[in-house]
């Protein structure tokens, strides 16, 4: 290699250097004024939603005073004064009216506090028969005498096929409140 490209190939280096650095210093000032812009941008936004929030704010508060002149002149209406704030509900009661005749009867609770004067509870009765439901049809065992067991419970019903010719004859049904699956 000769003197002259060598110092052609520095040359060519050094400008390529220079354009590489230029090229980095334009690279970093453009997303400097790309961050600026994008910052006015967010403060533009900003300051619309402010001064939409003001412009609401300044309607709400003419409207007011148009609503304040409605009720005054229009509807007679006034601002509560002291005198008339209720205290207690005792103070609120005090305003009822005695009930009418034809008026519901309250509604009342009552609780028994021992289980001394608790009555005995009424046997299960069929809606069908009217005869009270045999207890071994309740606790589950398989009834005796004809009885077919009609079980109310969720899923499919299952009756013994000697039940389904007990029910064609006629005789008697009960109804349990649980049933085998």
């Amino acid at each position: 290699m000769t003197p002259q490209r060598r110092i052609r190939r520095i040359g060519w280096l050094a400008a390529l250097g220079t354009c590489i650095a230029l090229y980095a210093l334009l690279h970093v000032k453009v997303n400097a004024v790309h961050a600026e812009v994008v910052r006015a941008e967010r403060q533009i936004v900003q300051l619309e939603e402010k001064n939409m929030l003001l412009e609401t704010e300044f309607l709400t508060r003419s409207s007011q005073v148009q609503l304040a002149a409605w009720n005054r002149v229009d509807f007679g209406f006034e601002a509560p004064r002291a005198e008339q704030f209720i205290e207690s509900p005792m103070q609120l009661a005090s305003f009822g009216s005695p009930r009418t005749a034809d008026a519901p009867a309250p509604i009342r609770l009552a609780g028994m506090t021992s289980g001394e004067d608790m009555p005995e509870f009424p046997k299960l009765v069929s809606p069908l028969t009217g005869k009270p439901v045999d207890e071994r049809v309740l606790a589950g065992d398989e009834p005796s005498g004809g009885h077919v067991a009609v079980a109310i419970a969720p899923g499919p019903l299952r009756v013994p096929l000697a039940g389904a010719a007990e029910v064609a004859t006629g005789s008697s049904f009960a109804i349990a409140g649980a049933a085998t699956r």
